[in-house]
């Protein structure tokens, strides 16, 4: 279905507000890392660890639960990077977005003790990526068993 349609606006209107495609993307992409990377993934993950380092595993519970829904589609930021490519604007917004993430783990990892965090958050995100390419490809287990790698890798950097 065509966005205008989608939107239910007429085309002028969405001209004004998005100017050009990339325009578009990128709001979508902000709009992706509000609703995806804070008020989803770092709530839950939260809500459901008591301390920094449930909370960093507490990450792969929230995937499980996320690889097993039917609407599953992978990760936005992961699909715009590869179909754009990391000089085009929406791949350097995608880059930028996951270097959040990145963030959100280092300081994850300082709370919980760990050392290197940065190193770390780098490590922890792999498992991330992985698993979530993991179960677009059909391994719905892929958070559980991304979960049992991050308990080694947490002891790593403990």
């Amino acid at each position: 279905m065509p966005v205008i349609e989608r939107a239910a606006v007429a085309r002028a209107t969405l001209y004004r507000h998005f100017p050009s495609k990339d325009d578009l993307v990128l709001a979508f992409l902000d709009r992706r890392e509000q609703l995806w990377t804070h008020e989803w993934l770092e709530t839950e993950a939260k809500r459901r660890g008591s301390t920094p380092e449930e909370q960093l595993l507490a990450i792969f519970d929230v995937f499980d639960d996320w690889f097993h829904d039917e609407q599953f589609e992978a990760c936005s930021f992961i699909n715009v990077l590869l179909e754009m490519g990391p000089e085009h604007v929406a791949g350097k917004a995608c880059i930028s977005y996951m270097g959040n993430v990145r963030t959100l783990l280092s300081a994850l990892a300082e709370e919980a003790g760990l050392r290197d965090t940065e190193e770390f958050a780098h490590s922890f995100q792999i498992l991330m990526k992985g698993s979530t390419i993991s179960a677009a490809e059909g391994d719905l287990e892929a958070g559980q068993r991304a979960k049992a790698m991050a308990r080694l890798l947490i002891e790593q950097y403990r």
